[in-house]
């Protein structure tokens, strides 16, 4: 078996067009697992194999690669950078080890940074940073530290140095080594020199080593007595070891640079990997719940153990059909073995294990605690599920789903497309949890509904030319939610129904009010049974519960699904022969739709973070727009030479077409990116108009 403290389960993250993909071509390059550079701009990058991808030059579903570097095997995803693709972020995060932060040299800590950011610290992973782009002019690698340290309140130090920046940038300094490096350019950067320190870079490397090491020593007790005592007995070797420990326990971020499109720093950026991110053995044992008893069970690192493992993503492949990525935790599964899927409670056989790279497949025969592998022949299993072995059940915590932000109406053509097309929306949804589609009886089409444009524009894509569907598309519409601001005391739900042999009855009595929620919560319903006696017997519980639930699928004011809404059971009654499941849902489902019209409803829109890079001739012009578009402009601030860059909020209804908007308005100089920030209230005047377009009405 492979020594597993010699296995690192990395991803590499960042901001769209930060690098990411580049830096992962270059890896594999350097490592040997290709033997040709791929980039991006020309299509031909291995990690994006898609004809989307390739198309855009953009990442738009997260490629798994392993390759070897100075003994190590490194297990790499390489993620999009693009907000509407950030489930793969997150699902990716929730299974990995490690983390290399990729920022660009220029625009530093950018919008999907943070967000990228606050998905590690969900996930407590520990992570390395990468300044790429130093060859870009108005590259400042101490100022996207800075940056870190205020936007994201990262413990960021520098663990090198540039060599010269912009046209100039040359190599990097070792801040714990004492070395410089320069990069061969006629080996695409494959070789390298290892020099001594420049005489015009040595008081800054006295400088910056002294607040490294002094970073290092405020993590380690014993460390720092020593280094009180004598700080010159302190070695290299254990300074490397305290800041691997920083790393993993403390959250110390230590932030290396280079150029991947220029080929300087990556081989140094990959000794970082090994040396300071954790393997598998370094990760605290995962815990989770036993599935009948719920008492909490850990499953440490073994590949003797019993076996547990989390599925992280489905896709589809061309050969070998459906595919399940997977994270095993513990124990060993050979193929032709079954597992136990938790949450279904069934037995699911591995037909194939395949080790993935990007598009190509390896056949292996087994797979252990700590891989990172594809399963084929798990035909029910979905994203979040837990795989383990039937005698010894753990359920794992499952993913997040964001909130899906933007509707587009689609028709078949024909009646023969509409069958290819349920087929099809269902594989979609099958590979991507934040795809979602439903039927709109009334006028007979289909609403997809997803995280943006751009990602809606992807999922048409592969509908017309994937999966040969012919069909009509609408424009996108935004996907409003509804929430209620008052509350309801005493409601009755009560369904009844006496068809001469055994009836039906159900009597629930509610309370409903508001509930407190962020939009990254997974649930923002609340149930709470202050029940006494016998009201509504304990086995019809989870049916009230499921009743009030389903009610909130669809709002009073437009239809809309409701959000932030606590119900609580304060009584109701039964009935010896006729009491049902299917009678107490009902009775809690009409409690709940009358609890919503006195509860004033009020209808949310998604407002979304926005960050502008236009020429400072241009601010005025931008920042009247934007508040002309309902927007909010929070902070201005210098961008690259002769830009600014304006950061503000914005109603993703107001922003549709906006990309050629302001193409106009500032000769297509400026550049902007957006993301989902929260859901807000929207204005009365406003709201009226939506709910009387969808057929319903405001309440008070």
């Amino acid at each position: 078996m492979p020594d597993l403290s010699l296995t690192r389960n990395i991803g590499i993250a960042a901001h769209i067009d930060a690098g990411k993909t580049t830096l992962t071509e270059r890896i594999l390059f350097y490592s040997g697992r290709q033997h040709k550079i791929g980039e991006v701009h020309e299509g031909s990058a291995t990690m994006d194999w898609m004809e989307q991808e390739k198309e855009r030059g953009i990442t738009i579903t997260s490629a798994a690669t392993s390759c070897l570097w100075d003994n190590h095997t490194i297990n790499i995803i390489d993620t999009p950078g693009h907000v509407d693709f950030t489930m793969e972020v997150e699902r990716s995060l929730r299974v990995l080890d490690g983390l290399v932060f990729v920022l660009c040299g220029v625009g530093g800590v950018q919008p999907q940074s943070e967000t990228v950011w606050r998905q590690a610290n969900r996930y407590r992973v520990p992570r390395i940073a990468f300044v790429n782009k130093m060859d870009r002019v108005g590259a400042d690698f101490m100022n996207v530290i800075e940056r870190m340290r205020a936007k994201l309140m990262a413990r960021a130090v520098a663990a090198q140095l540039p060599i010269g920046a912009e046209a100039e940038f040359q190599g990097v300094i070792n801040l714990l080594e004492g070395k410089a490096y320069y990069y061969e350019e006629d080996t695409l950067g494959a070789t390298y020199r290892e020099e001594e320190i420049p005489p015009d870079y040595r008081e800054a490397y006295e400088r910056h080593r002294h607040q490294l090491i002094e970073a290092i020593v405020e993590t380690d007790d014993q460390l720092m007595e020593q280094y009180l005592e004598d700080d010159s007995a302190i070695t290299e070797d254990q300074l490397k070891a305290a800041l691997r420990r920083a790393v993993i326990d403390d959250g110390l971020v230590p932030v290396f640079c280079g150029s991947a499109f220029k080929n300087k720093g990556v081989q140094n950026l990959l000794f970082a990997v090994n040396r300071y991110l954790p393997s598998p053995l370094d990760v605290p044992a995962i815990k989770g719940q036993h599935p009948k008893s719920d008492s909490v069970e850990e499953r440490a690192c073994d590949p003797q153990g019993p076996f547990s493992a989390l599925a992280f993503k489905i896709a589809g492949d061309s050969h070998v059909g459906r595919i399940t990525f997977t994270r095993v935790y513990s124990g060993t599964v050979k193929k032709g073995e079954q597992l136990y899927n938790v949450r279904l409670d069934q037995a699911e056989r591995v037909q194939r294990i395949l080790r993935m790279h990007a598009n190509q497949r390896e056949d292996l025969d087994s797979c252990q605690a700590g891989d990172i592998v594809a399963l084929v022949g798990m035909k029910q299993t979905t994203t979040g599920d837990s795989l383990t072995d039937k005698k010894h059940p753990i359920l794992f915590e499952s993913i997040h789903v964001p909130e899906t932000v933007l509707d587009v109406a689609i028709e078949p053509k024909t009646v023969a497309d509409s069958d290819k097309m349920t087929a099809a929306l269902n594989k979609l949804a099958d590979e991507d949890p934040t795809f979602h589609f439903s039927y709109n009886e009334e006028t007979g089409q289909v609403i997809i509904s997803g995280m943006g444009e751009l990602h809606l524009e992807i999922i048409v894509d592969r509908l017309l030319r994937e999966h040969k569907v012919a069909a009509k598309v609408g424009k996108p519409q935004v996907a409003y939610r509804e929430t209620i601001t008052g509350t309801a005391t005493g409601i009755e739900g009560r369904f009844v129904k006496q068809t001469g042999g055994k009836g039906q009855y159900g009597h629930v009595i509610v309370s409903v009010g508001p509930h407190k929620f962020e939009t990254s919560d997974p649930k923002t319903f609340v149930f709470v049974d202050a029940t006494t006696g016998g009201d509504v017997p304990k086995q019809f519980m989870r049916h009230v519960e499921a009743g009030l639930e389903e009610s909130l699928k669809s709002g009073v004011i437009a239809g809309y699904p409701v959000l932030g809404v606590q119900a609580t059971l304060t009584g109701g009654s039964t009935h010896e022969v006729d009491a049902s499941e299917l009678a107490y849902r009902a009775a809690a489902a009409l409690a709940m739709r009358e609890a919503l019209k006195r509860c004033k409803p009020r209808l949310l829109e998604p407002t979304m973070k926005i960050e502008i890079v236009c020429p400072e001739e241009y601010t005025g012009t931008v920042h009247s727009d934007l508040t002309g578009r309902r927007g909010q402009v929070n902070d201005i601030e210098p961008g690259e030479p002769g830009f600014q860059k304006i950061s503000g909020e914005v109603p993703l209804a107001e922003m549709f077409g906006y990309s050629t908007d302001i193409r106009n308005k500032t000769q297509g100089r400026a550049t902007y990116t957006m993301e989902f920030d929260r859901y807000t209230e929207v204005p009365k005047e406003i709201a009226a108009g939506i709910a009387a377009k969808m057929g319903g009405k405001l309440f008070d």
